[in-house]
């Protein structure tokens, strides 16, 4: 595995980059494709505390259309736009919605009343896109529909599509999006910051855990049947030896603005400071990059949770940045 410590100037970096850039698609099972002309139609609009609240369909493929919320703030002028993943919950988008679960997590809602357009969808296999009688984030069936691809791979290729969709809503300041997420969804928005440019300033919290040493690396904590990276979890079950590990995404986000969010008492992941770890390394390349100040890690001792304290830090990254 490359050390990122021994990186000592921004010539090699291009050329690292892309070795780590391959390695990290060949563990996603991710390939750029194209994408059909996208589709989209309104099929509800409420106005909720303050703000316009939209349920929209559009295709993500040919042949798979997808519900998501958006929520547009009052004004005519282009404002920043959010995509906001959630947790794992079974209520989905809902919960980011603030229809369903922990009012602390629903970021969609929260970021709109702040004056942010803001969207959410589900994830594969989670409310409407539960998969017949199969729990929630049970990616059996997943697997023997989609042979040559990961879970989060098809996670990722979604929240690519998100952001080709949130470009034709009016009033999104295309130059200014943002990604945000609490636990999975923390996950899923480093994926998303380390592999499209188009994202401007990410927020992850409890998101990961360094592969070494983490007993669910490829999976998740308190989610058995769901298999996020095959290829990782394999890694990990034959001889522990990982061709990349958390730093070297967060290094491909880089300059990416990325807060990272962890909890240092009754986490969720295992070893949770193993994330400082992966943020000094990362922060070596940002600071070759001239981004010192771009990637920031804030720790608190409230669990697996979103506390008003690290919601505060969330906003004034995007604050900041956005």
């Amino acid at each position: 595995m490359l050390d990122l410590d021994k990186i000592s100037n921004l010539v090699e970096w291009p050329t690292i980059r892309k070795n780590i850039e391959d390695l990290f698609y060949d563990a996603l099972c991710y390939q750029k494709t194209e994408v059909p002309e996208l589709q989209m139609r309104l099929h509800d609009e409420q106005e909720v505390c303050g703000v316009t609240r939209r349920l929209i369909v559009f295709n993500l493929t040919e042949n798979e259309l997808v519900h998501a919320w958006v929520f547009i703030p009052d004004g005519r002028d282009e404002v920043p736009a959010i995509l906001c993943c959630h947790h794992e919950s079974p209520m989905g988008k809902d919960e980011a919605a603030g229809i369903e679960d922990s009012s602390q997590l629903d970021f969609a809602l929260h970021y709109a009343e702040r004056g942010y357009i803001t969207l959410a969808i589900d994830m594969p296999t989670v409310n409407r896109r539960q998969t017949g009688k199969h729990e929630p984030y049970d990616t059996q069936p997943f697997y023997k529909e989609h042979k040559k691809m990961s879970f989060a791979g098809k996670v990722l290729a979604d929240h690519v599509r998100v952001l080709d969709m949130l470009a034709e809503i009016k009033r999104v300041d295309p130059t200014r999006v943002g990604v945000i997420g609490h636990g999975l969804g923390g996950f899923n928005a480093l994926l998303l910051a380390a592999c499209d440019d188009r994202i401007q300033a990410c927020v992850s919290s409890c998101g990961f855990t360094r592969f070494a040493g983490d007993r669910y690396a490829g999976g998740w904590a308190g989610l058995e049947n769901l298999s996020l990276l095959p290829k990782i979890q394999k890694c990990k079950d034959d001889d522990g030896q990982f061709p990349f590990d958390w730093e070297h995404i967060l290094a491909l986000a880089a300059p990416t603005p990325v807060q990272i969010i962890t909890s240092t008492c009754n986490a969720l992941h295992d070893k949770p400071k193993s994330c400082q770890k992966a943020v000094t390394s990362a922060a070596k390349i940002y600071k070759l990059l001239g981004a010192s100040d771009a990637i920031d890690h804030f720790m608190h001792r409230d669990g697996h949770a979103m506390a008003p304290e690290t919601l505060e830090v969330a906003d004034e990254w995007f604050e900041r940045w956005l």
